[in-house]
């Protein structure tokens, strides 16, 4: 157990005063949101976007807003967690974690479908290029994941398997052995939270751990780098290199993005209840891989391009 790795790293980047500071999940989104701006940009630069160069910034800032944000905490609430609407307020209370990937490509599919209709522009051209720049906001968000230790893997044994301390916030088993071996270093130690938060800063706590935690798949960076970094490199090499109508990008990263989803979650823990043999991520990516053979069915048969490419 000791070979393997333990996520100690802290959510946290800097702390102003006890948890209060800026935190690796709000960076995530803000480099994901100057990451889509710059990529659109030169997309809208060379021709590959139809929308204004002057508008790009208006678009994005529109789509994190209403696409990422609320579509994705929305998501999170009827897909995976309706519980939250009996209590409304806890719904805004987006900074303490709880998004989906799958509600907030809903919700950016239809805030580009408002924003074409409202400035009289390709629905789909808008969609194509949104969808290039996507894959790098997923990588940061993954990434975030990770330090944060959530979404981690299922048990395995592989070398490079990595412990995740906030396991002990879902697996009692394990929480009550972390208790009380972690009460006899501090008696204040006497709830999965506590032992969750001193592990960045007690390095006997980390240790205790170590002999503890099963060694789990580090799926985050599963994500990161398919959902993310492969996924990307195809898209921009179909964009760019290739002359294709509009939706057909738009097709792709809906189909690309369900496939690698489908397969990952064999290697991440659940994190809510199975549907039938199919885990919520899996059978949502379903119904994403039929929007996306839409698009490209639709993009085959009535077939217009972006102004490079006419």
């Amino acid at each position: 157990m000791l070979a393997y790795y333990l996520d100690d790293l802290d959510p946290i980047i800097f702390r102003i005063y006890d948890n209060v500071g800026p935190r690796w999940y709000g960076l995530s989104y803000v480099l994901a949101f100057i990451s889509s701006f710059v990529l659109f940009l030169w997309l809208a630069k060379r021709g590959y976007a139809d929308l204004p160069v002057e508008r790009v910034g208006d678009f994005i800032t529109g789509a994190a807003l209403f696409g990422v944000i609320v579509g994705g905490r929305l998501g999170y609430v009827l897909l995976y967690n309706p519980e939250m609407l009996r209590a409304p307020l806890s719904i805004l209370r987006v900074w303490e974690g709880g998004m989906s990937s799958h509600g907030g490509m809903i919700g950016l599919l239809l805030f580009t479908l408002y924003y074409a209709h409202r400035h009289k522009i390709s629905w789909m051209n808008l969609g194509d290029n949104l969808g290039v720049t996507a894959p790098v906001g997923l990588f940061f968000g993954r990434c975030a994941n990770f330090i944060n230790g959530e979404l981690y893997g299922r048990i395995t044994t592989v070398p490079w398997a990595i412990q995740f301390p906030k396991e002990l916030l879902d697996h009692p088993t394990e929480a009550n052995r972390a208790i009380a071996s972690c009460s006899q270093i501090d008696p204040s130690l006497s709830t999965p939270e506590a032992i969750v938060a001193a592990v960045h800063r007690q390095p006997q706590v980390a240790a205790t751990l170590r002999s503890i935690l099963p060694p789990r798949h580090p799926s985050q960076l599963y994500e990161a780098f398919f959902e993310g970094i492969v996924l990307f490199a195809i898209l921009w090499f179909v964009r760019t290199r290739t002359r294709q109508p509009n939706g057909m990008l738009m097709g792709l990263f809906f189909t690309c993005y369900a496939i690698f989803r489908i397969v990952i979650e064999y290697f991440r823990e659940p994190d809510a209840t199975l549907i039938g043999h199919f885990t919520r991520g899996q059978f949502f990516s379903f119904f994403l891989i039929a929007i996306g053979l839409g698009f490209v069915v639709a993009a085959k048969m009535r077939p217009t391009y972006p102004r490079k490419l006419n």
